[in-house]
């Protein structure tokens, strides 16, 4: 019996205890396009199906690189149509304070030089899940993170093409997606002109040595290493320089953080800021949650990252942090990558046992037991905990 690639991902989302629905109100190129991009995909769990939105199940971080198709997605109206960012068609527009407006297209793009950064790309809202009392958004628990290689042009080369103008101090991004309502915004963020003009942030239209996926923004992307990935706009198709941030929605509204603690429960009413620069994080990667394992000696391992800062310690703990043993860095080290670690655990005893890890920064920044609540749920970065069975 032959089974369509879309009968397959049902069954596959059923597994999972998710039902593929598909939103009527979806354009049919649209819709068909993200169910193409889908099947690019490998094991990953959805949270949501439309637009699709899964994670990678933390297993699989054991690799260094995050290959592709088990990078997480996320958007908020899924992929433009095919026909919208196919390389015939798009093209960056370059406008706003700047001496004159430019047009790009990827073979332009080609031709400057090109760059690769590995970095990691997470979600503001990884861990979102964890969060007590619970808050509003997708579910995030350990996974909508990944490590990859990026490559493509320095922003900063592209905005020198068009001279930048005084007063300029933030740059405006918008993709070529849309929203299925018109009522609601668009996805519009901006950066300050300081972070977009940093020789590390680049407009990347490869991934991982392949061009760039559709569900990770093919053709053209933001990458501002260090950053949570609500600054690095997918399927990028307009950059205006301004003197102000964006005054949108997803500027002003969302993804910003109270400037002061918020009790857990309570609205946010105070100032805030945007989210910008990740924080300090560790997961643990093997052995896996509910494992049983005979024993030792025991490879515990996972990685560790903090955006723009490098990490210099990561420790674990068998006793809910009594006392914690450094693991030892192992693998390779690159500004914005993250770092595997690894311990060897020697049990001697049978038993459940609860393994945590938490990672140190060069600045000093610890990861603290829980992340300071906020309506949110951003930046969620507790200790990591896995529990295990060990079978004499």
């Amino acid at each position: 019996m032959i089974i369509s690639r879309r009968s397959l991902f049902s069954r596959i989302l059923q597994g999972l205890g998710v039902s593929l629905i598909v939103n009527q109100h979806l354009p049919v190129a649209q819709a068909a396009g993200e169910e193409s991009a889908r099947d690019e995909s490998g094991p990953l769990i959805v949270r949501v199906t439309r637009p699709f939105d899964a994670e990678t199940p933390v297993r699989e971080f054991t690799s260094f690189l995050t290959p592709n198709h088990r990078f997480f997605v996320r958007s908020h109206f899924g992929p433009p149509p095919p026909e919208a960012v196919s390389e015939a068609n798009w093209k960056l527009r370059v406008g706003g304070l700047v001496e004159g407006s430019h047009e790009f297209t990827l073979t332009d793009l080609r031709q400057m030089e090109a760059v690769t950064i590995t970095a990691v790309v997470q979600c503001s809202g990884n861990g979102r899940a964890f969060h007590r009392p619970k808050v509003p958004g997708v579910q995030w628990e350990r996974g909508a993170v990944g490590n990859a290689q990026w490559t493509g042009v320095r922003l900063r080369d592209v905005l020198g093409t068009a001279a930048v103008q005084a007063g300029a101090r933030h740059v405006q991004f918008q993709g070529a997606d849309r929203p299925v309502v018109a009522s609601v915004p668009l996805f519009t963020r901006s950066i300050p002109l300081k972070k977009a003009l940093h020789p590390d942030t680049i407009l990347a239209y490869e991934m991982n040595g392949r061009p760039l996926p559709i569900l990770h923004g093919a053709p053209l992307r933001v990458i501002t290493p260090g950053w949570m990935a609500d600054s690095c706009t997918k399927w990028l198709t307009e950059i205006t320089v301004q003197a102000d941030e964006s005054t949108g929605y997803y500027m002003q509204t969302a993804y910003r953080l109270p400037t002061t603690p918020v009790e857990p429960g309570a609205s946010a009413s105070g100032q805030s800021t945007p989210v910008e620069a990740m924080v300090v994080k560790s997961l643990i990667a093997a052995p896996q949650e509910d494992e049983t394992v005979k024993s030792g000696p025991v490879a515990i391992q996972g990685m560790a990252w903090s955006g723009e800062a490098k990490v210099v310690k990561v420790e674990v703990s068998l006793d809910e942090g009594k006392t914690w043993e450094s693991a030892r860095l192992i693998g390779e080290d690159h500004p914005y990558a993250w770092r595997q670690w690894q311990l060897v655990w020697n049990p001697r005893t049978a038993g459940t046992f609860t393994i945590l890890c938490r990672a140190t920064d060069v600045r000093g920044e610890t990861q603290p037991a829980t992340s300071p609540w906020n309506p949110s749920g951003f930046l969620w970065n507790g200790w990591d905990r896995v529990s295990v069975t060990v079978a004499l």
